[in-house]
């Protein structure tokens, strides 16, 4: 399994490049997850159905599954910030590529999104400078960063490109449960 990450501040366009990334990579054969930080609370189950009833019940965990889907829902007994590398634990290892959304402070291979700000907005740092995971910026506004790098810099809005940059560095990516970085 390759992992990377796409890590920047909010709106700089983390959500839509993976998006865009998910079918540029699966039209080149290849199967992908995504693991995504949520800062909020979040539910993906409804009132009144099944799993939703189980886990208003009490139950720790719910799996429902069909022939085509599954989903697993936990419920934590205390608040838990779990790591980018428990939560790659809990995915299919058969995937080809995971792509690691927010996870900014992880030790993961990162590319990082960066924007430049509008005029009603000020100019957000960038985080390559001081993290050595970041492997490379993709950006719609490669004159403008705030910062010199010897890093790939990338077209944000060229999801192809990005996409070749992932497949041609693949080997960089590879991930081991055994020998995390």
């Amino acid at each position: 399994m390759k992992v990377v990450g796409f890590a920047g501040y909010s709106g700089s366009g983390k959500t839509t490049l993976v998006e865009r990334l998910i079918p540029a990579l699966k039209k080149r054969g290849l199967r992908v997850s995504v693991v995504k930080h949520a800062h909020h609370n979040f539910d993906i189950d409804q009132p009144g159905k099944d799993t939703f009833r189980h886990r208003a019940a009490g139950a720790f965990e719910v799996v429902a599954a069909s022939g085509q889907r599954l989903a697993l829902m936990r419920e934590f007994e205390r608040p838990a910030e779990l790591t980018v590398h428990q939560l790659l634990a809990e995915l299919y290892t058969g995937v080809d590529w995971v792509l690691v959304e927010g996870f900014k402070q992880s030790d993961i291979l990162k590319i990082e999104v960066w924007r430049a700000a509008s005029q009603a907005d000020a100019a957000l740092p960038v985080r390559y400078p001081n993290d050595d995971f970041v492997v490379a910026v993709a950006t719609d506004s490669p004159g403008q960063l705030p910062e010199p790098t010897q890093l790939p810099v990338l077209d944000l809005n060229d999801i192809e490109a990005v996409a070749d940059y992932l497949v041609q560095n693949q080997d960089r990516f590879d991930y081991s449960f055994d020998h995390r970085p």
